[in-house]
């Protein structure tokens, strides 16, 4: 049986923690959902900030919903370098240590001491995907993406099963870019 998963291309954005989003939008601020996202009970907002680095800044980043219990600013490699962040990668919550920014909004500015991560190409699957796919949570695989001119096989990508989850794999913007990836494209699990 083929693996086939659905590739996603997951942009720059940020979470926040509802003491951040105060600072950044003022006392009792609440997120504005713009549209869901594939993962259940995940969504865009309208709000955007600013982050900023050593050597330069994007001036409009997404905010991804709903609030978190810690910050999190979620670049590409190209995008890191061009703001001077120091940003590993990582998988999404494993923030200790990692990469330092300036998030600025309307209302304030917050200095995030750590939180800035590449994240890790990784695969949401619910408990029945994995049973399916003979897959376990955190197990790392290879995922062969083909296009017209750039196939490329992602390796060191990371099963994530929650029944929280749907099934999608996702990429950074460096990676889709890297494979030509059309929206709706499927890659195939090889292990």
């Amino acid at each position: 049986m083929e693996k086939t998963v659905l590739v996603e291309t997951s942009a720059r954005h940020v979470h926040v923690t509802k003491e951040t989003l105060e600072t950044l939008f003022g006392a009792g601020y609440t997120l504005t959902k713009k549209k869901d996202l594939s993962q259940p009970g995940q969504f865009s907002c309208e709000e955007r900030v600013q982050v900023v680095g050593p050597k330069g800044s994007f001036p409009a980043v997404s905010i991804l919903g709903p609030e978190r219990s810690a910050d999190q600013v979620e670049l590409s490699a190209s995008d890191a370098r061009k703001i001077g962040v120091a940003a590993p990668v990582r998988e999404s919550g494993d923030v200790a240590g990692s990469g330092a920014c300036k998030l600025v909004g309307p209302k304030g500015e917050v200095e995030l001491a750590e939180g800035v991560i590449i994240a890790k190409r990784h695969i949401h699957m619910t408990p029945a995907d994995a049973e399916k796919y003979g897959m376990r949570d955190k197990q790392v695989v290879s995922v062969k993406i083909e296009s017209a001119e750039r196939t490329l096989i992602f390796g060191d990508t990371v099963v994530r099963v929650s029944p929280n989850y749907a099934l999608a794999m996702h990429i950074d913007t460096d990676e889709a870019n890297a494979v030509l990836a059309p929206a709706g494209v499927l890659g195939v699990i090889l292990d």
